[in-house]
């Protein structure tokens, strides 16, 4: 072995392992080869390859367990409760590449369940979107939108293509209220198939509604598989 070029060779296999992490080539809960293997691989002292898994598993990529090897982390994600989240930003903060697809794109009269969640009356013009967001080569969370046409009546002409519907609504419209409910579902078969997981797995929903002074601007359900979501509250005590 050459054991000069070890500073070089942390540096490579340090990026190699994290991009075949971060590209899902190497998905949760994968073993990665053990250190002796790694060594023989790319032909360096065994202590290289320690100081390489070392890092990862400081930066949360791998667990290292003992006597049985490292494993790749599953990621989960934290959002604000009381926040407008972006989960764009979410996604990146795991180090993972974002993506997202429009799957449907509607625009209809509101129907009784339309109404309920967006305060409307019946028949009001509504848009209803679909998306699923990915983190790498995984579905991250899958969105269910509603948009009050009578509100926003520019959400009728846009694709969506290239801006989710969440930031765009943000920079269309100037919201004045908020509000979050969070609940846990078993996942049925669209949102399993959607998510690509197994029915009945466990899910986090976060629904919000936004209101402008003009109105109810947007409904929205946001479903996570449980295990890659968590929630973050901050509270100050109130002044005595």
């Amino acid at each position: 072995m050459n054991q000069s070029r070890d500073p070089t060779l942390h540096q490579r296999i340090l990026s190699e392992i994290e991009g075949r992490i971060v590209s899902g080539e190497w998905p949760p809960g994968y073993r990665i080869p053990f250190e002796v293997d790694l060594a023989t691989q790319y032909d360096c002292s065994r202590m290289t390859v320690n100081k390489v898994l070392t890092q990862l598993a400081k930066a949360g990529l791998i667990e290292r367990r003992k006597k049985s090897g490292s494993f790749v982390t599953q990621p989960q994600a934290q959002s604000a409760v009381l926040e407008i989240h972006d989960i764009k930003a979410e996604v990146q903060s795991l180090n993972l590449p974002y993506s997202y697809a429009v799957s449907k794109k509607t625009s209809r009269k509101a129907r009784a369940e339309d109404s309920r969640r967006l305060e409307l009356p019946v028949a009001s013009s509504v848009v209803e979107v679909i998306c699923i967001h990915n983190a790498g080569v995984r579905p991250f969370c899958l969105e269910e939108r509603l948009i009050s046409l009578e509100t926003v009546p520019e959400a009728a002409d846009a694709d969506f293509l290239a801006v989710a519907p969440g930031p765009w609504l943000l920079n269309q419209v100037p919201w004045s209220t908020a509000e979050h409910r969070i609940h846990a579902i078993s996942a049925g078969a669209e949102v399993a198939a959607a998510l690509d997981i197994a029915r009945n797995t466990a899910c986090l929903v976060v629904e919000r509604r936004t209101w402008s002074g003009a109105g109810p601007v947007t409904h929205v359900r946001f479903t996570y598989p449980g295990d890659r979501h968590a929630l973050v509250a901050r509270f100050t005590p109130a002044s005595q």
